[in-house]
C-alpha cells in the first residue's frame, strides 16, 4: 500500500482521532494494541480501495466517489478492537471488517436519495452528480460486493450479513412510511435508529469476534454494545446537524432540518410544544420557513402539522436564525443528554468483558462518539 495515499493517510491517524493515542494507553500493552489497530486500519484502507474497483468505467467511478471523500472509518475500527479479545487482527477480520464498511458505504448513496441530500462527506452527494438511478444502483453495487466479501468468510458470516442488511431496509422502510397511529413518535424514531445504524455497529462488533475466534461469552455484551453506541451516534449526528461550523460538518447547518427529516431535536420540540408557548411558535417558524415540502402529494408531513403546498421562500438569514434557536434549545440540550446516556449503558453493558485494553478502548471509543463534533 502506497503510504502517501490519502485514504491511507485516514486511515493510520484514526486510532488517534478516536482517542487510542499512546498519551491515552499507559501500559506497553496498550501502546502495542494501538499499533496493531493502526496497522489493521491501513489493511482495511487498502482493502476498500481494491474491493470498490470495478472494470466497467462508470461503476468505477460512482463506487469509489464517497470512499475517496472521506469518512471515520468507525466501523471497521470497532471490528478491529473487538477482535483484540481473540486471535487479533486476522485476515477473515479484515476482510469482515471491509465487508462492514462497504455495506456503510452503499447505505449512504441509499440514504442521500432518500434524504435528497446535496451534500456527503463536504462533497456533492452522488445523486447530485450523477442522479438518483445512478446512486441507487451504486449502492446497490457496493452491496453485492459487501456480500461477496461476507459469502467468503462461510455460511455464519452470510446470515450476518443478511439479517443486517434486513434490519437496514426496515429502519428505512420505517422511516418512510413513520409511526402508525397511536404509536410513541420518539420510541418510533429510536427503533429506526436502532435498525439503520445500531444494527451495522453491533454487525462491526459482532465480526470481530466471530472471525478473530475470540470466546463465544464476548458476542452478546459487544453486540449491546455496538447497538447502544450506533444510537448514541446518531443522536449525536441530529445535533450535529444543527451546527453552525459546515467547515467540519461538510453540510449546509440544519440540513437534515430544511430537508424535513425527523431528527430527535425536532421530536422533543413538539412534545415541548404542546405546554410552552415559545417552543410552539418555534415549531411553527420551522414548520412554516424551513422544512421544505413540495406539494401535498408528496404525503410528507413529519410531525403531522400544518403542511404548506406553496410558502413564499424565506431568507437565507431567516431560516439561518431559526435553526441557531434550535440548536441553543431545550430541545436539542435534551437530544445531547439523551445521547449520553445511551453511551453510558453501551459502556455499562462492556461489563462481562475481561479488564484490560480491550475494555479502556472501547471505553475510550463511546466516550469520543459523544464528544465528537463532525
Amino acid at each position: 500500500m502506497n503510504p502517501s495515499h490519502p485514504v491511507a493517510r485516514r486511515g493510520s491517524a484514526l486510532a488517534a482521532n478516536l482517542g487510542l493515542s499512546e498519551r491515552v494507553f499507559a501500559s506497553s500493552a496498550d501502546r502495542a494494541m494501538a499499533k496493531a489497530i493502526d496497522i489493521g486500519i491501513e489493511r482495511v484502507e487498502a482493502g476498500l480501495l481494491r474491493e470498490v474497483s470495478f472494470a466497467d468505467s462508470i461503476a468505477d467511478v460512482s463506487t469509489r466517489y464517497l470512499l475517496e471523500a472521506g469518512g471515520k472509518r468507525v466501523r471497521p475500527m470497532l471490528t478491529l478492537l473487538t477482535a483484540q479479545l481473540g486471535a487479533g487482527i486476522t485476515d477473515d477480520v479484515v476482510t469482515a471488517a471491509e465487508a462492514i464498511e462497504i455495506t456503510h458505504l452503499g447505505s449512504l448513496y441509499h440514504d442521500d436519495v432518500m434524504d435528497d441530500s446535496e451534500r456527503r462527506r463536504g462533497v456533492p452527494s452522488a445523486q447530485t452528480v450523477w442522479g438518483n438511478s445512478v446512486a441507487i444502483l451504486t449502492g446497490d453495487l457496493l452491496f453485492a460486493r459487501a456480500s461477496q466479501l461476507m459469502a467468503s468468510l462461510g455460511e455464519r458470516a452470510i446470515r450476518m450479513q443478511a439479517d443486517t442488511f434486513e434490519r437496514l431496509v426496515l429502519g428505512q422502510l420505517h422511516e418512510t412510511v413513520g409511526p402508525t397511529e397511536g404509536e410513541d413518535r420518539i420510541g418510533h424514531y429510536i427503533q429506526v435508529l436502532a435498525d439503520k445504524t445500531g444494527s451495522l455497529i453491533a454487525a462491526a462488533a459482532q465480526s470481530g469476534i466471530v472471525f478473530s475466534g475470540a470466546d463465544p461469552a464476548f458476542e452478546k455484551p459487544v453486540v449491546e454494545f455496538g447497538e447502544k453506541i450506533g444510537v448514541a451516534f446518531q443522536l449525536i449526528d441530529d445535533v450535529i446537524d444543527l451546527s453552525p461550523q459546515p467547515e467540519e460538518t461538510g453540510k449546509v447547518p440544519g440540513t437534515d432540518l430544511r430537508a424535513g427529516v425527523v431528527t430527535l431535536p425536532l421530536l422533543r420540540l413538539a412534545d415541548l410544544a404542546k405546554t410552552d408557548a415559545a417552543s410552539a411558535h418555534l415549531l411553527e417558524r420551522i414548520e412554516r420557513d424551513v422544512i421544505v415540502v413540495a406539494t401535498p402529494a408528496d404525503g410528507f408531513d413529519p410531525l403531522d402539522t400544518n403542511t404548506l403546498a406553496s410558502r413564499i421562500v424565506p431568507s437565507r438569514k431567516t431560516v439561518d436564525a431559526i435553526v441557531a434557536e434550535l440548536r441553543d434549545h431545550e430541545a436539542t440540550r435534551a437530544t445531547l443528554a439523551e445521547a449520553h446516556r445511551w453511551a453510558r449503558e453501551a459502556v455499562a453493558a462492556l461489563a462481562p468483558l475481561p479488564e484490560g485494553s480491550v475494555k479502556k478502548a472501547l471505553t475510550r471509543f463511546a466516550e469520543t462518539i459523544v464528544e465528537r463534533q463532525s
